[in-house]
């Protein structure tokens, strides 16, 4: 099969396509899916973990199709059934012709969009609805800033925010974004680049942030003395994974705060495909790769200012979006 592969080292990766990878088998309960396209997070070629696989395959965000079934799989998922799947963070491997998925990662795509488009979904979906439902405890009436609103990330936590609990939200983007973001259910719109931006947020419940950074640090500005600061920015904080506090809670002694990597949840995917495919959330705009163009994908993926959600395409998709042929 052929498949992507990140070699050298963080210092000076280098993205290969390779021809003649080995086809994966499903053991036990495992579900092994024939790729029609493959979501792109430039910032994965910075983590370990696709240097720790030997395959050294990347990749988390998949669509396609049921190709087998371990023998121990009982499931309701049957052959040929077109699929996306979240990947768990430890494994990876999805840039490929096949992958091998667990039971708990895969559920339906939905069926009013295309292999590519959903292929962007998973991270930004789970994500979203993780650090806002389980870590943000997120309730009705809340007010919630969202930093880095017009990401794939953020674009869904807006969606999510005012959808699940009808929180006010508050979307900290570009300008160039703005009107879009309104549309996406945003109560008021904030521009990043404006140096002022703080002031002007106050008693904030629940600050989602996913940018990180400096924005991050500004973000504790806004919240209330017993809200909350959830972050899923890269780099993480020194403070993430238990490594000691936020200099900043000294002063907001009573803020919780915290850093979260997504895991897998084909439920609250199945959750999301019905809701888009009622037409209560829109999905991401995706710039198409085929696979003979990865290293060009990987390359537009790391862009901060680019529109839309990388994808590359292993198989043939019908209804493809915009695409670099």
């Amino acid at each position: 099969m052929k498949a992507i592969q990140i070699l050298g080292d963080i210092s000076s990766p280098k993205v290969n396509t390779n021809y003649s990878m080995p086809e994966p088998t499903p053991r036990n309960s495992e579900v092994l899916v024939r790729v029609h396209a493959a979501g792109v997070t430039g910032d994965e070629i910075l983590w370990p973990e696709p240097y720790a696989a030997p395959s050294r395959i990347p990749g988390h965000d998949i669509s396609g199709v049921i190709s087998a079934f371990g023998p121990d799989y009982s499931g309701p998922l049957k052959h040929g059934q077109e699929v996306y799947a979240m990947i768990a963070a430890d494994r990876g491997e999805g840039q490929a012709d096949y992958v091998i998925c667990l039971a708990d990662e895969v559920t339906p795509k939905p069926t009013s969009i295309s292999h590519e488009e959903a292929a962007a979904l998973p991270i930004p979906i789970l994500t979203a609805w993780e650090g806002l439902i389980d870590h943000g405890a997120l309730k009705a009436g809340m007010r919630v800033l969202v930093t880095g609103a017009s990401g794939a990330v953020g674009t869904f936590a807006v969606q999510f925010a005012t959808q699940l609990a009808g929180a006010h939200v508050i979307a900290l983007a570009s300008s160039k974004n703005h009107e879009l973001l309104r549309q996406l259910g945003a109560h008021e719109v904030l521009d990043y680049n404006a140096s002022s931006w703080k002031s002007q947020v106050t008693d904030v419940d629940l600050v989602f942030d996913t940018v990180g950074g400096d924005v991050l640090i500004k973000s504790w500005e806004t919240v209330k003395d017993d809200g909350a600061i959830v972050t899923v920015g890269d780099p993480a904080p020194s403070w993430a994974f238990g490594r000691g506090r936020a200099v900043e809670s000294i002063d907001h002694p009573k803020v919780r705060h915290m850093h979260f990597i997504l895991t897998p949840n084909a439920e609250r995917m199945q959750q999301a495909s019905d809701m888009i495919d009622a037409g209560t959330v829109k999905v991401l705009a995706v710039e198409t790769f085929p696979f003979h163009k990865a290293e060009e994908a990987w390359a537009f993926a790391r862009q901060r200012s680019r529109n839309g959600k990388v994808v590359i395409k292993f198989a043939e998709a019908e209804n493809s979006q915009s695409s670099h042929k």
